[in-house]
């Protein structure tokens, strides 16, 4: 299992993913599920992917291998004039990866099954993000909706929904993820430690470094530590139910 988010600000995009993979309850082991691209001035993409690894690593693979081979450039996201024929072009490379994966059938397609979250900005467009099903098909984020998830996405999403502002900085809206994190992590033993998380700031068109949170983590600890205690506190401070 997995757990990504996308997450759009006023100031631009944050990105976060967990590393964690299984093959069964004594086979974990850290692999990464983010992946940026850019042309400095121009574009930066980020891509964070869920489901089969298998599917997911031959995605990348070709979006890769298409960004960097000239004679191979056709189709490739570095090309693509905005944001949604990128995610037309990822949703159609993953519909064609699934398909030669799974073989005849729908049965047979559905164990390779793999959703991506789509984010950045290219020149003459705004910041955006899309979620991407397997079918290839996506949605794009909204005001209503101004943010992604895609993994093990219902532990995490109460406390985006309460807290989420989009005038919020970058470092509140880390917070606010590594908060949403740590409870599902703690919920469900396939989404752990390390975290890579990544911020694109609106119109910088570059691709920052991508950041590591490993599992001793003094800061991931205090945020892990004082959101207990805070929900301790508020508990405290409420009505008594024998009370109405």
């Amino acid at each position: 299992m997995t757990y990504c988010v996308g997450l759009k600000l006023n100031d631009g995009l944050v990105f976060m993913s967990d590393t964690r993979t299984n093959a069964g309850l004594d086979n974990f082991s850290v692999t990464k599920k983010m992946f940026t691209w850019s042309v400095p001035g121009e574009r930066a993409i980020t891509i964070m992917t869920a489901g089969n690894l298998a599917t997911t690593q031959a995605l990348v693979s070709v979006l890769e291998e298409r960004s960097k081979a000239p004679s191979d450039r056709n189709p490739t996201i570095l090309e693509q004039p905005t944001m949604f024929q990128v995610a037309r072009l990822v949703g159609s490379t993953l519909k064609e990866v699934i398909a030669e994966s799974g073989g005849d059938g729908q049965d047979a397609s559905s164990a390779f099954r793999a959703s991506v979250i789509l984010g950045g900005q290219i020149k003459g467009g705004a910041p955006t993000l899309f979620l991407i099903y397997p079918e290839g098909n996506f949605i794009e984020v909204t005001d209503d909706a101004p943010f992604f998830q895609i993994g093990e996405t219902k532990y995490g999403k109460p406390i985006l929904v309460r807290a989420y502002d989009p005038d919020m900085s970058f470092d509140d809206a880390i917070r606010l993820l590594l908060v949403s994190f740590d409870s599902t992590i703690k919920a469900n033993l396939s989404v752990g430690l390390p975290i890579d998380f990544h911020t694109y700031k609106l119109d910088s068109f570059e691709a920052s470094e991508q950041s590591r949170i490993e599992v001793d983590d003094p800061y991931f600890l205090s945020i892990s530590e004082g959101w207990g205690e805070a929900l301790r506190a508020a508990l405290g401070h409420l009505p008594s139910f024998r009370s109405k």
